[in-house]
């Protein structure tokens, strides 16, 4: 699982540098997510990674795919060089994490955090926007969050922003208790 999420992060830091350099960051992030939606299907990607086609085969049916898809100038021109490597190189099953780290890696650029709010149960509009706002006030930028629900949290909520996580759970202090009581018996 790290090899695949390192090779496409590398992936997706190159095709990065290359839409910073022409100005069509915004070109690639909607045609990466156009690439994704095609190559993310098991059906295609049983074609077009099964070593007993040709190789020139499941190019031109890759290359089909993005042709039926249009994806807009100028990228079109370039993201079927891309997704042509991927598919030599047997690693097209990389464009949807690709296109996930290329959107992660332009919000970074425009400072934008990614939030993760995780809650026992769902959370109401007024809720989310709420805590939108402290997270927001929190990181001096702006923050697009994303609601899960795990109902092992007991209550309150769980806030990943990043690598740092903010654990405002039931469960987490319940834990945090125990723990207490443990050291304090020894």
């Amino acid at each position: 699982m790290a090899r695949h999420s390192t090779a496409a992060r590398r992936y997706a830091e190159a095709t990065f540098e290359i839409a910073r350099r022409d100005g069509t960051e915004d070109a690639w992030a909607a045609a990466l997510g156009a690439a994704s939606h095609i190559f993310g299907s098991a059906d295609v990607l049983r074609v077009l990674e099964n070593p007993a086609l040709p190789l020139q085969g499941r190019l031109h049916a890759a290359r089909a795919g993005l042709e039926a898809a249009s994806i807009a100038q100028p990228v079109g021109a370039q993201l079927p060089n891309l997704v042509g490597m991927l598919v030599a190189r047997g690693r097209v099953s990389l464009v949807p994490a690709i296109a996930s780290e290329y959107g992660r890696l332009l919000e970074r650029q425009r400072g934008v955090a990614t939030a993760v709010v995780t809650s026992a149960v769902p959370l109401t509009a007024d809720e989310t926007a709420a805590i939108g706002a402290r997270i927001e006030a929190m990181t001096g930028s702006t923050v697009s969050l994303r609601t899960a629900v795990d109902p092992a949290l007991i209550g309150g909520v769980t806030v990943r922003i990043g690598d740092r996580l903010i654990d405002a759970s039931v469960r987490g202090r319940l834990e945090r208790l125990r723990d207490r009581i443990v050291a304090g018996a020894r």
